[in-house]
């Protein structure tokens, strides 16, 4: 991904409007992201928890997504949508974005299960375990790498999805 700026950034989300945009948290270690190693950018709000944001690189053009966290609880331990992590180190929850333009002004809204601070990145990144004699542990890890990528990417689209603007 691109080193993108604070302006950038809040200028990038689709479904967010100019006040939440202007309100939005950085995350706390923004001036020390490693670029080369996100595929995303996604973090939650520090000032409201329940708020996640996601910057997806989209067809070479930064597309910012807000989320919010629902508050059901799961009867069983999920799995994310976007890593796809059978061995999950971390909590996966479900988060909700408002459709741009008129359909998400209209309550238009879609979910998907990710993983609670957005941990996709290091997950796909992990070794996975040996499935076989001859197994290509690298070329697997490099699989998942593109899996997310596809996933992330796929879910900005349909966020976008009838906005008549774009």
């Amino acid at each position: 991904m691109l080193p993108l700026t604070d302006a950038t950034i809040r200028a990038s989300f689709v479904n967010a409007s100019l006040r939440e945009r202007k309100n939005l948290s950085l995350p706390a270690d923004f001036n020390e992201l490693d670029w080369d190693s996100l595929d995303f950018l996604g973090w939650r709000d520090r000032k409201y928890p329940s708020l996640g944001y996601v910057v997806v690189d989209l067809d070479g053009t930064p597309t910012g997504i807000l989320l919010r966290q629902g508050d059901a609880p799961h009867r069983a331990r999920p799995q994310c949508s976007w890593c796809e992590d059978v061995h999950l180190p971390n909590d996966v929850v479900f988060y909700s974005a408002r459709r741009a333009g008129a359909a998400g002004r209209n309550g238009n809204t879609i979910g998907t299960l990710a993983c609670a601070k957005f941990e996709c990145a290091r997950n796909v990144r992990r070794l996975p375990p040996v499935a076989y004699l001859g197994f290509d542990v690298e070329a697997a890890r490099l699989e998942r790498v593109a899996a997310l990528r596809e996933h992330i990417t796929a879910f900005a689209r349909r966020v976008l999805e009838g906005d008549e603007t774009r």
